[in-house]
C-alpha cells in the first residue's frame, strides 16, 4: 500500500493538499497507519462496506446489475462463471462483485457503467460523503 508516501508527497508535508479518498473495509487499517506515519492525519477518507463494487450492486440491485451485464454483450461470460460449482454457496450480490474482478479491465470498465446507472438518491453513502466533500 502506498498511501503513506503519496499522502507525504501531495498531503500537508508535501504539496499540502487536501487528502480525500475512497477505500476498502479492509484496507481501512493500511490507510490509517499511512496517513499517520505521513503525518496526514487530517485526511478524510470513506470506507466502503467491501469495495466500491459491493457498494454500486447494493444501490442498483442485483437484476439492474445483471440487466447493465446483458447490455454490456456479456451474458454469455457471466452465465459461465455463475455455473461454475465455487459459485454456489455464494449469495447472487457476492457473485456479481466477484464477476466484476474476473476479468483485467472489468471492474474499471463496470465501475463507470454502473455509476452512471445509478439514480442521485439511491448514491452509495461512501460515495456520496466523498462527492459532497470535495
Amino acid at each position: 500500500m502506498n498511501i503513506g508516501r503519496f499522502a507525504r508527497l501531495l498531503g500537508p508535508p508535501g504539496l499540502g493538499l487536501r487528502l480525500t479518498g475512497l477505500c476498502d473495509e479492509g484496507e481501512r487499517g493500511y490507510y490509517a497507519r499511512g496517513l499517520e506515519r505521513a503525518g496526514a492525519g487530517q485526511a478524510e477518507f470513506f470506507v466502503c462496506a467491501a469495495d466500491l463494487e459491493d457498494e454500486l450492486i447494493r444501490a442498483l440491485g442485483v437484476d439492474r446489475v445483471e440487466e447493465l451485464v446483458r447490455a454490456e454483450g456479456e451474458t454469455r461470460p457471466l452465465r459461465t462463471f455463475l455455473n461454475q460449482p465455487a459459485q454456489r454457496d455464494r449469495t447472487d450480490q457476492e457473485r456479481l462483485r466477484r464477476f466484476l474482478g474476473t476479468k483485467k479491465g472489468r471492474k474499471i470498465r463496470y465501475g463507470r457503467v454502473l455509476v452512471e446507472a445509478l439514480r442521485p438518491e439511491r448514491v452509495p453513502t461512501p460515495l456520496d460523503a466523498l462527492l459532497t466533500g470535495v
